[in-house]
């Protein structure tokens, strides 16, 4: 990889890459292996460049080979969609989850240590269809095939963020069930919305020591405990001590229930289970959640 410089579009974007653990991937899964012309740097570069210039076809990525600068950086001068096709579907993803998990390993170490307040880990999930003809074991509805992506992303005090840990399921899976994977830090704060409400999970976090922050739905049966003075101006139209759930489905923890208005005009129900924080901190806390909206897009 001794054409990968920093003074080069493509070095700058390699700088953050193990190149070590690169290469030794390439050759523990023998991803070049009798490949002549394609090579795994090649093709992460052109996978980088799609990405980066939002490149939405393989057609569009072949015809971007016009280009001579890109030619001198990947150093091809041309590619069939059927070969990048080919790659595409034969590449080990192995090797793409060991380059995350290094590059989150590398951020944890630049910025673990200099936050001054408990960060917020924020969990969502996004739906990408696949063709049911060539994906039936995907099938989620009658003529609808897909895989969800749940992603937990860390959300810095300054405003950035970064994806930690990515779980792949069906999209017929429900969301719920993937917090048993993606809660497992004590020293954070817990974002994600309805999708992954559930009592008995509220109480175990509770009890074990985790904290949440959650969008409660509207028609969720409650028992209002006692109301929270708010403070004159406030944003928030109202902060109770609540119990949740029927007699049958109940949570056995008190949680805290606030209501607030969104950017759109609408009330939404935000459950936690912190008691130590303000009710403004708390709604600017929801608000991060918009992050991960951001990043699927």
């Amino acid at each position: 990889m001794d054409k990968v410089t920093r003074k080069t579009s493509f070095g700058q974007w390699f700088s953050s890459i193990n190149l070590p653990l690169f290469e030794e991937q390439v050759k523990t899964l023998k991803l070049d292996l009798y490949t002549k012309k394609l090579t795994t740097e090649s093709f992460l570069k052109l996978l980088l460049y799609a990405q980066l210039q939002e490149v939405e076809s393989l057609h569009a990525l072949s015809d971007c080979l016009f280009d001579d600068q890109l030619q001198k950086e990947i150093d091809l001068d041309s590619i069939s969609i059927s070969q990048l096709s080919r790659r595409l579907n034969g590449i080990n993803p192995d090797l793409f989850q060991r380059l995350f998990l290094d590059l989150v390993s590398q951020i944890h170490v630049k910025t673990h240590y200099k936050k001054l307040i408990m960060p917020l880990k924020i969990i969502d999930s996004s739906t990408l269809p696949l063709n049911l003809t060539n994906h039936r074991w995907a099938k989620f509805r009658k003529k609808k095939g897909g895989v969800k992506l749940h992603l937990r992303l860390v959300f810095m005090e300054d405003g950035k963020s970064y994806p930690e840990k990515a779980i792949m399921t069906t999209a017929k899976e429900h969301d719920r069930g993937q917090l048993e994977i993606l809660v497992d830090d004590k020293e954070c704060m817990y974002v994600f919305d309805r999708g992954y409400l559930d009592y008995e999970r509220f109480d175990r976090m509770t009890d074990e020591g985790y904290f949440f922050l959650s969008r409660l739905r509207k028609n969720a049966v409650i028992r209002e405990v006692y109301d929270f003075k708010l403070p004159e101006g406030s944003t928030v139209l109202s902060d109770q001590m609540v119990l949740i759930g029927t007699t049958q489905n109940r949570a056995e923890n008190y949680f805290r229930l606030l209501k607030v208005i969104d950017t759109k005009g609408n009330t939404l129900h935000l459950i936690t289970n912190r008691f130590d924080l303000s009710a403004e901190e708390i709604s600017e806390m929801y608000k991060s959640r918009w992050a991960i909206e951001l990043f699927f897009k």
